[in-house]
């Protein structure tokens, strides 16, 4: 009978305190990843501390429109700068591209200016007056290039660029027109034909 009730006692001691896991071998799986991949979760269970759920990752924050171009344009007076400043830029191509066409036969259009001038006059000095003619070609084409990339890092900035097309004109045309002037003075012929004729 000492047996009987000696076994008897023994069995809910055995049911009711199960030995503490050392290893993990009670723990789930969804358990036991959490504690590899967040030791964190091992030492606050050890600790008798509830575990804090780890932190959701925030979502990705869309792209602001400005990252990838210029940014856009909050008030009345940037569309404005915008629309002014585009419409200079390719008015400014426009002119620069027929310019340079002229420029390259720059024989015709020296004899165009003096008739504009109300002069008849032949250029001659051919061999400088192609020279200058393309190096004022040039002129023209670097100096819109330049322009049109200072504008587009000014507007990219959300700065007004109006004014950098203006600029730029101005700076090319002063230039160019160095060139241009440098090649009529070479020909004392052309160049005297039209001091001679336009009234002072």
């Amino acid at each position: 009978m000492s047996d009987d009730s000696s076994r008897g006692d023994a069995r809910p001691a055995e049911v009711g305190s199960r030995p503490r896991p050392q290893f993990g071998e009670y723990a789930t799986p969804e358990e036991q990843r959490a504690r590899i991949q967040r030791p964190e979760v091992t030492e606050a269970l050890d600790a008798g501390v509830a575990p804090q759920p780890a932190p959701t990752p925030e979502p990705a924050r869309a792209a602001q429109p400005a990252a990838a171009g210029f940014p856009v344009p909050t008030t009345r007076g940037a569309r404005v700068d915008r629309i002014v400043t585009f419409g200079l830029l390719f008015y400014g191509l426009f002119s620069v591209v027929t310019t340079i066409i002229q420029l390259l036969n720059f024989p015709e259009y020296a004899e165009t200016g003096a008739r504009m001038l109300g002069v008849e006059a032949t250029f001659t000095n051919l061999s400088a007056g192609y020279v200058w003619g393309a190096a004022a070609a040039a002129v023209y084409g670097i100096g819109w290039l330049a322009t049109a990339v200072l504008t587009w890092r000014r507007m990219k900035r959300g700065r007004l660029a109006f004014w950098i097309p203006l600029v730029g004109f101005v700076v090319t045309a002063l230039i160019a027109g160095i060139c241009v002037t440098i090649a009529l003075v070479g020909d004392p012929q052309f160049m005297s034909a039209i001091v001679n004729t336009v009234p002072s």
